[in-house]
Order: structure tokens, then C-alpha cells, then sequence
């Protein structure tokens, strides 16, 4: 049992570091004026969102069900535990791809306008369109509530 509390703890790290070397670039990238700064911003975000947010939430996914077999709790039966499922399948399937959707449409962009020396038509509305941004408050939100369940136990 204390391996896989270890590798859970592991993959929850994993997550959170994934959110911060994502988000961060990205905030950063989204108020800044100078395009160069902003290609590179967006490109280290997208890299990021590949190499530790998906894997991230994917493995703390599987190794909490993991995690909640050898604890002996039934999945189904006990609600906390359900509801920080629909939570992961919320994160995993909508939140997540949504986010990098908009992330790599942005990065896109920016390198486009940043070849052209000038920011686009396209690249001011795909900044108005903040989906990058609001994606990624929902996935902190989503990690908070996914932190709460076990603690309080609702129900």
C-alpha cells in the first residue's frame, strides 16, 4: 500500500507541475506585448501541455483508482470517490483538450504574426477569445474540488 500512495503522490505532482509549467507561460504569454516573447511563451506552454499536464492528469487518474482498489473502497458506492470520477472525466475529456485547442491555435498565430512583424486581424481575436485562459481556471478549480472531496468527504 505505501508504493502506491508513494507513485499516487507521484502523479499528483506530476499534475500540479504540469498546471504551473503550462498556465504560467501562458498568463505571461497573454499580457505581453512583444511577439518573439509571446511565440516563445506559447511555444514553451504547448511543449509543457504535452510533456506534463496530459500525462499528469492522466496518471493521477489511474493511479488514485489504484490507489482507491487497494484501500478497498467501492468506486461507485461511495460518492466523494464517484465524484472525483466525474471530475477526472470532466478534466480528461472536455476541460483538457479544450484547452489545447485553443492554446495551439493561439501558438499558431503568434508565430504567424510574429514571421509577419506585426500582430494579425486573427491573433487579437483569438486573444479576445481568452479560451486558453478560462480552460485553464477551470482546470485549477477542478484540481481544487478534486482536492476537497477526499479531505471532507461530502458524502
Amino acid at each position: 500500500m505505501t508504493f502506491v500512495r508513494f507513485i499516487h503522490f507521484i502523479a499528483v505532482f506530476w499534475l500540479i507541475g504540469g498546471i504551473g509549467n503550462t498556465l504560467v507561460p501562458v498568463y505571461r504569454a497573454w499580457f505581453e506585448e512583444e511577439l518573439l516573447t509571446k511565440a516563445v511563451l506559447f511555444t514553451s506552454a504547448q511543449q509543457n501541455y504535452g510533456t506534463w499536464l496530459l500525462p499528469g492528469v492522466v496518471a493521477t487518474g489511474i493511479s488514485g483508482y489504484l490507489y482507491a482498489g487497494v484501500l478497498d473502497l467501492n468506486v461507485i458506492s461511495t460518492g466523494w470517490l464517484a465524484a472525483m470520477g466525474a471530475v477526472w472525466i470532466l478534466q480528461i475529456f472536455i476541460l483538457l483538450p479544450l484547452l489545447g485547442v485553443g492554446l495551439r491555435r493561439v501558438r499558431y498565430l503568434v508565430l504567424q504574426a510574429e514571421k509577419q512583424g506585426e500582430t494579425t486581424e486573427e491573433l487579437r481575436d483569438a486573444l479576445a477569445d481568452n479560451a486558453p485562459l478560462v480552460f485553464g481556471v477551470l482546470i485549477i478549480i477542478s484540481v481544487l474540488v478534486m482536492t476537497w472531496l477526499p479531505v471532507f468527504k461530502p458524502f
